[in-house]
């Protein structure tokens, strides 16, 4: 299965990418991908794992870490978002 991961804001900046394509195993939840991404060393760890305000959403709707994914979908992750 393939799926899209989009990231956004300092996100982008810290991690240097703003998107990428990959394949993952079947029933993998949000909360799994999140290991496989902050395994990749120190710089995504700080970013998406270490971020206790981390916002994600799938095929742009707000999602849980529990969320199941399924192929072709869009995963993002973001800051909060803040105003003024």
């Amino acid at each position: 299965m393939a799926i899209k991961i989009l990231y956004f804001a300092s996100l982008r900046e810290q991690l240097g990418t703003s998107e990428e394509t990959l394949d993952i195993e079947a029933g993998l939840r949000v909360q799994d991908l999140l290991q496989q991404l902050c395994a990749r060393g120190d710089a995504w760890q700080l970013a998406l794992c270490d971020n206790p305000h981390l916002q994600v959403a799938v095929n742009q709707a707000v999602a849980g870490m529990d969320t199941v994914l399924n192929d072709g979908d869009e995963v993002a992750f973001f800051p909060p978002v803040t105003g003024g």
